[in-house]
């Protein structure tokens, strides 16, 4: 299909998919020295941390909820009440100050200047850049986490590489990615806005996931679904096709989807994978 970049540029990018696998990727992506102008939007919310307009103060609202359950899932759920934790694309850094309260030792690598410094100046978290942490020996995590980022990451198969140096023998990795296979997602079709181009580079569906962990030396051992982005993903979407009422309309569709969704962790608009590391 082909598919728009609503944020910035108003491009048009293809998407492919492996006529074997499944596999989707967005095709042509500019350069990875040319991909930062293509973040560069004062909507960009995961890295200005803007609050302007309603759906953006919502993104804030259902952040503050998600980031409880997402400590809930590695305290309680994986049982570790404390350890540390490597956060991969950390954005402005919330998730990691949420661990550092609850005293975990933690770590955090992000691309964006202005990201890392909003994290330093808010959150006095010392962020390092992409470049320093491949640089860096490897160490062992508890925890490693990427939440919404791998659809982002170039080279995937050093970062696997990455991740299974970055963790402990018995630590877990946890990346949550859109589905597309979402009942939004066929919904909205090219419009969807978690295709993201050209900033998402890969698009996942739970089979192409379990693939690429089996290919990589990990498995899954959990799956959690996300409801509350099929809300955000749907008004974005009503937005990308200039819909009247896109709020109202965006909060109906991302019932729908939720409801498609309840105790299908695989029909969720994003999904929250929890992986380890084969036995050798």
């Amino acid at each position: 299909m082909e598919c728009v970049d609503y944020l910035v540029s108003r491009d048009t990018f293809e998407i492919y998919a492996c006529a074997s696998c499944g596999f989707m990727f967005t095709q042509d992506v500019p350069d990875e020295s040319e991909m930062g102008a293509y973040y560069h939007s004062p909507d960009y919310v995961s890295h200005t941390n803007t609050r302007k307009g309603l759906q953006n103060r919502l993104y804030h609202k259902v952040r503050r909820r998600m980031l409880r359950k997402k400590a809930r899932i590695i305290e309680k759920d994986l049982g570790l009440a404390k350890g540390s934790l490597l956060d991969i694309g950390t954005g402005t850094g919330y998730f990691p100050n949420e661990m550092k309260s609850r005293g975990w030792e933690v770590a955090a690598v992000e691309r964006d200047e202005g990201a890392r410094r909003f994290a330093k100046e808010h959150f006095g978290l010392e962020v390092g850049t992409m470049e320093e942490f491949l640089a860096m020996p490897a160490q062992e995590y508890d925890v490693v986490t990427l939440w919404h980022v791998l659809e982002h990451l170039q080279d995937l198969p050093r970062m696997w590489d990455l991740f299974a140096r970055s963790l402990s023998p018995s630590g877990f990795l946890l990346i949550a990615v859109p589905n597309c296979r979402s009942y939004d997602a066929k919904h909205y079709g090219s419009h969807w806005a978690a295709y993201d181009v050209p900033r998402h580079l890969w698009h996942f569906t739970p089979q192409t996931v379990a693939l690429m962990a089996e290919k990589y030396g990990f498995k899954i051992v959990r799956k959690y679904a996300m409801p509350f982005d099929a809300f955000y993903i749907s008004m974005l979407s009503e937005k990308n096709m200039q819909k009247r009422f896109a709020f109202v309309r965006g909060l109906w569709t991302g019932c729908k989807a939720c409801l498609r969704s309840l105790g299908k962790a695989d029909k969720s608009s994003s999904i929250i994978y929890v992986l380890k590391k084969e036995s050798l």
